[in-house]
């Protein structure tokens, strides 16, 4: 029988409790949250971008050798990274992206304004220059329930534009498709966060998550000239002093 130490047996046995009841599995057994969105078929997307399709192209039930698949969609469906060459003609593209603007410290900043975030708000959660921020808004619980694109999701406003550049954040993350409003700022939000070097992310599912700061882990597909990436968002608590001594 192979020996097994006391630490490999804690190990082991935190890997099995983690697998219960969590479809996060092995991550949830160190704290771990999954705050990415599962990329599925027919799943809610941009309107006018393309339909999602996962379709299997070789399968192993009809005698096939393996399970192969297709993936067709945009580029920026579900939880995904907008790099500076989405709307900055001389922008990098994501394949540039510097891994400290998704990996590290963030902090989760709950919105209580239903319909934007606005700099009234904003300024009363003091941010510091350099942070990753990703707002929670009601988008998290409302509007991934459903794969009809929701119009009225929460978005950054004109006015918060400033102040989010003068703070110079580092990383803004939001929690639907976009961090510009549905044919209200799109474009304008856009251009002033990537001229201004902030990276973004966008399709968070942050309804598993408190307001806090977090360990953020963040990886977009490296994509040559991207204008955006698929990624998988992680993240867990933890107390800030641990990364300032």
């Amino acid at each position: 029988m192979t020996n097994i130490n006391k630490f490999q047996e804690r190990q082991i046995s935190k890997y099995s409790s983690s697998k219960k009841g969590s479809s996060n599995g092995f991550l949830s057994g160190y704290g771990w949250v999954d705050v990415s969105v599962t990329l599925r078929s027919g799943m809610v997307h941009w309107p006018g971008d393309p339909e999602v399709k996962i379709e299997r192209m070789l399968k192993i039930e009809s005698d096939d050798d393996c399970n192969v698949s297709t993936i067709f969609m945009s580029s920026h469906t579900g939880t995904h990274i907008d790099s500076p060459y989405h709307f900055v003609k001389s922008g990098v593209g994501v394949q540039d992206i510097p891994l400290s603007a998704v990996i590290g410290e963030a902090r989760v900043i709950e919105i209580v304004d239903t319909e934007s975030i606005k700099p009234d708000e904003l300024r009363l959660h003091r941010i510091r220059r350099g942070e990753r921020i990703l707002f929670k808004t009601i988008n998290s619980e409302r509007c991934w329930k459903s794969d009809k694109f929701v119009e009225d999701f929460v978005y950054i406003s004109t006015d918060s534009l400033e102040y989010l550049v003068d703070r110079k954040v580092r990383t803004i993350g939001v929690d639907y498709l976009s961090v510009g409003g549905y044919n209200k700022n799109i474009n304008q939000v856009h251009r002033v966060l990537l001229k201004a070097g902030i990276w973004i992310i966008e399709g968070l599912d942050l309804s598993g998550v408190k307001k806090g700061y977090y360990e953020l882990i963040c990886l977009p597909i490296k994509i040559e000239k991207g204008d955006g990436a698929p990624a998988r968002a992680v993240m867990r608590p933890y107390k800030r002093r641990w990364l300032h001594k």
